[in-house]
């Protein structure tokens, strides 16, 4: 089977497209778990494109692992911490000690977690070339 970076970058635009119809929608918590999401499947196709494996879902933690002569701007490690904490609780209502998810999430949060899913996608695209 060949490498399938590709699929997995095409599937990070589509998710951060995603994001950005949640936002336009109304719906902040599933943009910023959308926005995650895309992020993280960028940063698995660069792991893809390196041919390494990459699991888990905290992009922290992926851009910790990525190879030092990849050389990430620190900005990115921020954007990435931001993004983190929309994994859980965007989906889960236990994430909170009463209400659910959309109760908590703002329009604001869902723009900066589009702006930060896409300088990570940025970043990415680069790496893969």
């Amino acid at each position: 089977m060949g490498n399938r970076y590709l699929d997995w970058l095409r599937q990070a635009d589509a998710d951060v497209q995603h994001a950005r119809n949640a936002l336009k929608a109304g719906d902040f918590e599933w943009s910023c778990f959308a926005a995650q999401q895309g992020a993280e499947k960028a940063l698995k196709a660069v792991f893809l494109k390196l041919g390494m494996e990459a699991w888990g879902h905290t992009l922290t933690a992926l851009i910790g692992n990525l190879p030092k002569e990849t050389r990430v701007p620190p900005a990115l490690i921020n954007d990435a911490k931001t993004l983190d904490k929309h994994y859980i609780p965007t989906r889960y209502p236990n994430g909170f000690d009463s209400g659910a998810p959309r109760d908590f999430y703002t329009k604001e949060e869902a723009e900066k977690a589009i702006q930060c899913a896409e300088e990570i996608l940025d970043f990415c695209r680069r790496q893969v070339g």
